[in-house]
Parts: C-alpha cells; sequence; structure tokens
C-alpha cells in the first residue's frame, strides 16, 4: 500500500469515528489504534490531533463499553506517538476530566472504568504538566484499589472479579506514576502506603496479587533510592508472608496462575530481601535494552500493553519512548518513519523541549537524592 492510499485509509477512519453506527465506529477506533501502535505517524497525526481527540471524547461520552474502551486505548495511542510537550497537553486537558468522570462513576459500564483506569495512568506519564496534578490523580486511583485492602480485623471486603480487574489496573497506574514522583513524596507515599499494600497479598485474584507483589518491590526499590538506609518495620512478616507465595502449593488454585504466580514472587522476595532485580534483555533491530529495574520493567510493561507487537518498532523510531528509556536519537530508521519527521516536526520538538526536558528529569530513576525538588 502507497503512502498515499495509507492516509487516505486513516482519513476515513477519522470520520467513521463520528458515524450513526456503533459498529462503524468500533472499526475506526480499532483501525486507528492498529495503525497507531504500528507505525511512527507523527506528522500526519500532529495536524489533526485535536479532531481525534473529539472524536475520543465524543465515544467516552456516547458510547457503550467496548466502544469506550477502544476510545480510552487510542487516546494513549495519541499521546505516545505525539510526545511528552504542548501537543499531548492539549489532548489529555481535554480528556482528563472525562477520564476521571468515569473512573469515579459507580454506575458507569465496568469495562470503560477498567480502560479510564490504565488510560489516565499512561496519558499523565506522559502528558501531565503539573506534579501536583499526578498526585491529584494518583488520589483517584488510591480511592479505588484500597477498597480491595483485607481489612484490620481481617475480613475481606466483598468485591466482585469485574471490579477486583479496576482496582488492580488502580494500583499498576498508581505504580505508573509512583515512577516520576521526587523523593519527599515517595516518603510520604512509604509511610502511608508500605503498611498496607500487604494486605492486597491475601487477595483471591491471582491478577491483583501479583500487581501487589510488584508494587512492593518497586515501593522498596523507590525509597531504598531515595533513603539507603530505609528499614521496614514489619519486614519478616512481609518476607513470610511473599515466600509463601513463591512456593504457593494451594491445590485450590490453577497450576497456571500458581506458575505464573511463584515466578513473579521469586522475584519480589527477592526485591525486598536483598534489593536485588532479574534483569531482562530486550532486542530489537541491531540494538538492544535492558530491562533492569522494577522502574523501568513498569514503565516498559505499561507502554507494550498499548503498542503490544509494535514495542520494538517504537523502540527503535519513536523519538518519545526512547527518550524515556535513555537509548538516544533513533538509529535506524525505515523510509516511512523518516517522512514523519521532516523540519517541522523538528521545529515542532525543539518548541516542545523546555517541558519535555523538565518532565525527563522527574521521570529519571537516578533523581538527585540531594535535595527534593516538587516541580516539574
Amino acid at each position: 500500500m502507497t503512502q498515499e492510499d495509507f492516509q487516505y485509509k486513516l482519513k476515513v477512519y477519522i470520520d467513521s469515528t463520528v458515524d450513526k453506527s456503533a459498529k462503524t465506529r468500533q472499526g475506526a477506533l480499532d483501525g486507528l489504534k492498529t495503525a497507531m501502535a504500528t507505525k511512527i505517524l507523527y506528522e500526519f497525526i500532529s495536524e489533526r490531533r485535536m479532531t481525534i481527540t473529539d472524536s475520543i471524547e465524543r465515544c467516552l461520552k456516547k458510547g457503550k463499553g467496548v466502544e469506550q474502551s477502544a476510545a480510552a486505548s487510542l487516546a494513549c495511542l495519541l499521546c505516545i506517538q505525539l510526545g511528552s510537550g504542548i501537543e499531548s497537553e492539549e489532548v489529555f486537558k481535554t480528556l482528563k476530566p472525562v477520564f476521571k468522570t468515569i473512573l469515579s462513576d459507580g454506575t458507569a459500564n465496568i469495562q470503560a472504568r477498567q480502560a479510564c483506569a490504565t488510560s489516565l495512568g499512561l496519558c499523565s506519564l506522559v502528558a501531565e504538566d503539573d506534579i501536583l496534578d499526578v498526585y491529584g490523580t494518583m488520589e483517584s486511583f488510591e480511592s479505588l484499589f484500597t477498597r480491595s485492602y483485607v481489612r484490620e480485623d481481617g475480613t475481606r471486603p466483598s468485591v466482585n472479579p469485574q471490579t477486583t480487574q479496576l482496582h488492580t489496573n488502580a494500583l499498576l497506574s498508581w505504580a505508573l506514576l509512583l515512577t516520576i514522583c521526587p523523593g519527599n513524596h515517595i516518603r510520604a507515599i512509604t509511610q502511608k502506603h508500605l503498611s498496607k499494600l500487604p494486605r492486597l497479598l491475601e487477595n483471591d485474584d491471582v491478577n491483583m496479587r501479583i500487581a501487589a507483589g510488584e508494587t512492593i518491590a518497586l515501593l522498596f526499590e523507590l525509597i531504598r533510592d531515595v533513603d539507603p538506609d530505609f528499614e521496614y518495620d514489619n519486614w519478616e512478616p512481609l518476607c513470610e508472608k511473599l515466600n509463601a507465595l513463591a512456593t504457593d502449593c494451594n491445590k485450590h488454585r490453577a497450576k497456571t496462575d500458581k506458575r505464573k504466580q511463584r515466578s513473579v514472587f521469586r522475584d519480589v522476595l527477592k526485591a525486598v530481601e536483598d534489593g536485588d532485580f532479574q534483569t531482562e534483555t530486550i532486542r530489537f533491530g541491531t540494538e538492544r535494552m535492558v530491562i533492569d529495574s522494577w522502574v523501568r520493567k513498569r514503565t516498559y510493561d505499561t507502554f507494550r500493553e498499548f503498542v503490544g507487537s509494535g514495542m520494538n518498532y517504537h523502540l527503535q523510531a519513536n523519538e518519545f519512548i526512547r527518550d524515556v528509556f535513555e537509548l538516544g536519537p533513533p538509529m535506524l530508521i525505515d523510509s516511512a518513519a523518516l517522512k514523519a519527521m521532516k523540519s517541522s516536526r523538528l521545529e515542532r520538538h525543539l518548541y516542545n523541549a523546555a517541558a519535555f526536558k523538565a518532565r525527563t528529569k522527574a521521570r529519571n530513576k537516578f533523581r538527585d537524592k540531594r535535595n527534593d525538588v516538587g516541580e516539574f
């Protein structure tokens, strides 16, 4: 397919997102999602970003569950394409109130709420321009996942599987935003949540248990980064609980669940006990990237959730994702990606640089530990 044909197809998809037929709108959203996950379309999308944003907003407000979920995912892919800066901030300013409304509405479609929990996290990471607003969004997530905490008296809240999935998504988005918090906020979060997060390890849902374990490992990594002498009061009971999950023989649990859980909790236990991380090497093109921390893992897993099999391509050619993972400028770019980076792309990139660089400082795992500055 020629570039002209492909762009024509994308224009048809954009027009079709406002079609009267729900099936047509759904197909258009899915078509745009696939295109954005597998190609670099900056130039094309940048010119039409507000049109696409308006369509996403309309689908979120008026669509049903599946359509709302697709629209929420498309919002993330749009931000990933635009990168950090003025353009994605504009998109997010429009969509953030809609995400928050759906997320906090107990009567809204549960599938839509689940999708908004995930999308609000990633869009905040990419496009939020004020750290105080990041904290506010984290509190929205806290108000959800803390409802799954086992109570002080040991009783479990009655939560159905769909709502547990919502709480799990909220927890993972909260953990993602932890990765860009300055040291003083990490201290406050540790004080408030580290003693309570282990209550989620008793959840009946394997995905919630795993999300809780990984979040605990991440928080230990972050607080030790800020305070190398950090000591946790309930360290032994926590390690016992983690060890039990790493060697789980509960015959009432599915084999695949147990296998998945054991593998994760062996790594979580090493993280809590010794500060170790099981490194993983990602190869793409002629390059490779090492996932060597829980911060990197949470960030990588979140991006991969949206771009899927296109992750390696984005690692090669997407300037924003390469910046996040400190990979430097793209080395090998195919002709289609090259066309998407014309001079106007460079001009806008320079125009956005101030906001982007400031946010990268906060996103960087190796924050300045000497002075905890709370602003971007």
